[in-house]
């Protein structure tokens, strides 16, 4: 919008509500991270750009329908299943994924009935070393009089009110130089009050971390530093669990998860542990962790819309990506101008986890999505061919929303609006103010609808 002046953008959101990870991803104790919405609360606001809320692409409308309004269509939705383990037990109950478990706390409407049992035991085991890992794992232990202060939803509070757990043990298969997690969360667990962190082993360090990367070595000099609390004088522990390898999840007969097996892993005989990038291999030793709750948070995965091929686009389902160039433009072998090259579908384009994997921060992912915007705007003024075009003519219609909504309508779909969505905006705030907080979000799509007499 900023680089062609005469740009109308519009914005296909499946739920009521918009920001996607910023609302329901990131943590409640992390309102700092949120303000990036004011940032898109500016985009909202303009004339040239249209919120279309509570309209399912692929579902409430087809994509080959929608193309021929459009020059181009950028496609930035997400990852939105998680990586499955595929060990045994990982189906029993009390068996989770990070991503449900973040999306219930948050007040996604798909997942407020997951119901955690977190009054099953005393031992919580998370699987992964990713930031959403070190979430969960401070959403455990964290007082609820403190969380009860952020935007976390009011049934999460009182399930959490009622949280056994004492131990969390968050595992993952390599060491701490190889860890996916940030000094930010590292150090805000060993911050929690009457919370203490059991010491690793130090040789996983160099005898002189100064020798590392710079961010490696400071969130080692915080972990090895530890936490104020110690272990002996603190009712609940939190540990980092390395060269671990999840192998099953066992049950003590009822069908609940009474533990996680782990196969020990070792460092490959040519790699150094302490690069980033070293690679370890299998031992012959096991060990068992109990565990009344167990979280996967090995990553997430992006699926297919319905009707992406119609618009040929061959999605990548083992990668879990929509096939680009690196800059956002989709390619498909078909289009090249020989038999092994791949060439661009003109005017598709793609941005963020979809575009390059689940991988990064909500920083990189907007520097990601400023590329891709880049990448548009080059081409439009080099006159590349976008959708609809024909001999360097465009046979669309330039209608964009205004065509497709009589489409959506006509299926007995509410569209939302941007002045709509401001109205379930004010009605959680003053939800929340009765609370002490921000917000009470809404934790289903009826109760969005109601405030709008839907």
């Amino acid at each position: 919008m900023k680089k062609i002046q005469n740009a109308v953008v519009d914005m296909y959101e499946q739920l009521p509500v918009p920001y996607g990870l910023v609302r329901f991803g990131v943590a409640p104790d992390h309102p700092d991270v949120k303000k990036c919405e004011a940032t898109f609360e500016e985009v909202a606001e303009s004339p040239r750009f249209n919120y279309i809320g509570n309209v399912k692409v692929g579902v409430d409308v087809q994509l080959a329908a929608m193309k021929p309004h459009y020059d181009a269509m950028l496609f930035s939705y997400g990852a939105s299943q998680d990586r499955k383990l595929g060990i045994p037990g990982e189906d029993l109950a009390g068996v989770f994924s990070a991503r449900e478990f973040v999306g219930w706390y948050n007040g996604l409407p798909q997942f407020q009935g997951l119901a955690p049992d977190l009054d099953a035991g005393d031992q919580a085991v998370i699987i992964g070393q990713g930031n959403v890992a070190l979430d969960v794992a401070r959403m455990l232990l964290t007082p609820v009089d403190v969380l009860k202060k952020t935007d976390i939803t009011e049934q999460a509070l009182q399930t959490l009110a009622k949280c056994r757990i004492k131990s969390v043990k968050v595992v993952g298969r390599r060491g701490p130089i190889q860890a996916a997690f940030t000094i930010k969360e590292a150090r805000e667990l060993m911050h929690i009050d009457k919370v203490a962190f059991e010491p690793i082993d130090r040789s996983l360090y160099p005898p002189d971390i100064k020798t590392l990367p710079r961010i490696q070595k400071r969130i080692g000099e915080v972990i090895l530093k530890g936490s104020k609390a110690s272990v002996d004088e603190s009712e609940k522990t939190w540990a980092l669990e390395f060269l671990k390898a999840p192998r099953s999840v066992g049950s003590s007969g009822s069908g609940h998860i009474s533990s996680v097996t782990f196969t020990h892993q070792a460092f490959a005989p040519s790699a150094n542990p302490f690069d980033k990038s070293a690679s370890v291999v299998p031992t012959e030793t096991t060990s068992i962790l109990p565990a009344a709750i167990a979280f996967r948070s090995v990553g997430y995965k992006s699926t297919a819309l319905p009707g992406l091929s119609d618009l040929g686009i061959l999605f990548d389902d083992r990668l879990g990506i929509i096939p680009n160039d690196v800059y956002g433009r989709v390619i498909t072998p078909s289009r090249g101008p020989g038999p092994l090259t791949a060439g661009h579908v003109p005017g598709l384009y793609c941005a963020g986890w979809v575009k390059r994997g689940p991988t990064g921060v909500i920083a990189s992912t907007m520097e990601d999505a400023f590329a891709s915007a880049d990448v548009i705007v080059e081409d439009w003024y080099s006159g590349v061919p976008f959708s609809n075009s024909l001999q360097g003519v465009s046979s669309g219609t330039g209608q964009g929303w205004d065509a497709v909504k009589p489409q959506v309508i006509a299926k007995g779909v509410k569209p939302l609006s941007w002045s709509d969505w401001k109205a379930i905006d004010e009605a959680e705030r003053t939800r929340g103010k009765k609370l002490g907080k921000e917000r009470e979000k809404f934790g289903s799509v009826a109760e969005m609808l109601q405030v709008l007499g839907v």
